[in-house]
């Protein structure tokens, strides 16, 4: 049992590896949106929206939002990229993985401190990728790196959650 424990071991992380394959599309950044969206510039001269799978990066209006968009322009902004596409969301943008220089940028935002694992959507990723981002967010808090140097960070999705409630609190005030 002890010597085909590692040959079932290596089989599956095979076969669960190949369900996440998929062809890298190749592209040059032609615009940062906030710290984890871009415009991608294909060879066929088509524009995608891509936002960075598994990562959440603070609110342009936020803390940290305008340097998380500039940390991350300094890694691909006018860089030749390629982009593991996983999906489209509800707003028509590619979900997807970065890779410059065979680095992946979204799990960089994150081990930089500019950007939380997106721990709600982490069923969704490759387990392996999960678990760097997950170990990669622990490191940067552990650090105090980027946002982490801030003792009560504020998630992005609590920052978007209390915007709707303070437009509609307002929108309510306006109409009495």
């Amino acid at each position: 049992m002890k010597k085909i424990y590692p040959f079932l071991l290596s089989l599956v992380l095979l076969i669960s590896g190949s369900v996440w394959a998929s062809t890298l599309i190749p592209g040059n950044v032609i615009a940062i949106s906030d710290g984890d969206t871009i415009t991608l510039l294909t060879p066929e001269k088509q524009q995608l929206k891509i936002r960075l799978v598994g990562i959440d990066s603070p609110e342009k209006k936020q803390a940290y939002g305008t340097k998380a968009r500039d940390h991350l322009a300094a890694y691909v902004f006018r860089q030749e990229v390629e982009v593991d596409i996983r999906k489209k969301d509800q707003y028509g943008r590619s979900l997807g993985v970065i890779y410059f220089g065979g680095k992946d940028i979204n799990q960089l935002m994150i081990r930089d401190g500019y950007a939380w694992f997106y721990k709600h959507y982490a069923k969704e990723q490759p387990k392996e990728e999960a678990l760097r981002y997950a170990e990669s967010e622990r490191e940067a808090r552990t650090q105090g790196k980027g946002l982490w140097a801030d003792p009560h960070p504020i998630p992005p999705w609590d920052f978007r959650k209390l915007a709707k409630q303070s437009a509609r609190e307002a929108k309510a005030n306006r109409n009495p």
